[in-house]
C-alpha cells in the first residue's frame, strides 16, 4: 500500500480510483462514485472492511465533499481530472461510507491506529462534518 500523506488522495489506490472515474463515460461517473461507497457502506458490522475498499471510499467521499458548501476543491495532483456530474445526492452513503471506515473492524483504520494517525483521522472527520447537513439555523434563508 502506497500512501505519502493523510489526504483522501494520498494514497495508490485513491490516485488508481480517480484514473478510473476518469475513464469511464461522464454519464458513468455518477454510479462509479456511488459503487466505491457501497463498497464500504455495505461491509456489515463485524466483518473487516479491507484498506483498499475503504481508500476508494474515502476518495469517493472527497468528491462528493468538493461539491458541499465548506468542501475542498478535489484539485489534487491524483484527484480526477475530468468534470463530475452533481454528486450532492449521495452525500448521506458518503457519511455511511465514512462511518464504516472509522469502525472496526476497518483494516485502513487499524493501519492508520498503528502509526499514530490522529492526523488521518481528523481529515476523515473533516469530511463527514462537509457532508453531514447543516442546522437550519446556519443555512441561508431568503429572508435574512
Amino acid at each position: 500500500m502506497g500512501t505519502w500523506g493523510v489526504g483522501p488522495f494520498d494514497s495508490d489506490t485513491a490516485a488508481d480510483f480517480c484514473g478510473e472515474v476518469d475513464d469511464v463515460a461522464v454519464g458513468e461517473r455518477e454510479q462509479a462514485v456511488r459503487t466505491a461507497l457501497l463498497g464500504a457502506a455495505d461491509v456489515p458490522d463485524g466483518v473487516e472492511l479491507d484498506a483498499c475498499e475503504a481508500e476508494r471510499a474515502v476518495a469517493a467521499a472527497a468528491l462528493v465533499a468538493a461539491q458541499c458548501p465548506g468542501g475542498e476543491p478535489a484539485d489534487s495532483a491524483y484527484g480526477p481530472d475530468e468534470p463530475l456530474p452533481d454528486l450532492t445526492g449521495l452525500r448521506g452513503l458518503a457519511v455511511q461510507a465514512l462511518g464504516r471506515v472509522l469502525t472496526e473492524p476497518s483494516e485502513l483504520y487499524e493501519l492508520w491506529a498503528e502509526s499514530g494517525g490522529e492526523d488521518w483521522v481528523a481529515e476523515v472527520r473533516r469530511l463527514e462534518n462537509v457532508l453531514l447537513p447543516q442546522p437550519a439555523g446556519e443555512q441561508p434563508g431568503l429572508f435574512r
